[in-house]
C-alpha cells in the first residue's frame, strides 16, 4: 500500500475491508463577493484525498473485488458519510468505498 511518508507515520491507520481513509480538503474561506467566512458558516466540503485503502469486500465466491481508487487520488465523496477519527491532532474520515460518489481528475 502507497503512501506519502509523513502520512504514514502520522497516522499509523489501515482500514479494513472496503473502507477508505480520507482526509477533507479545506472548504474556501471567502464567498464570491469577497466576504471571509466564519468556520460555523462553512459547508462541510464534499471533496477529499485518499490516504490508506483497504483490501475490498469479497464477493459470493470469496473473490476479493478491489476499491477502484489508489492512494492520492481526490474524490467526491457523499456529505455526512463515513466515521470521522482524530489522529495526532489530524482530522481523518473512514468512509465505504460505496459512499465515493467520483473521482475528480486534475
Amino acid at each position: 500500500m502507497e503512501q506519502t511518508q509523513n502520512v504514514k507515520e502520522a497516522t499509523q491507520l489501515r482500514p479494513l475491508g472496503n473502507r477508505v481513509l480520507v482526509k477533507r480538503l479545506e472548504a474556501e474561506a471567502t464567498a464570491k463577493g469577497g466576504i471571509i467566512l466564519p468556520d460555523s458558516a462553512k459547508q462541510k466540503q464534499e471533496q477529499a484525498e485518499i490516504i490508506a485503502i483497504g483490501t475490498g469486500k469479497k464477493d459470493k465466491q470469496g473473490n476479493i473485488i478491489e476499491i477502484p481508487v489508489k492512494v492520492g487520488d481526490t474524490i467526491l465523496m457523499e456529505k455526512y458519510s463515513g466515521q470521522e477519527v482524530t489522529v495526532n491532532d489530524e482530522e481523518l474520515i473512514i468512509v465505504r468505498a460505496d459512499d465515493i460518489i467520483a473521482i475528480i481528475e486534475k
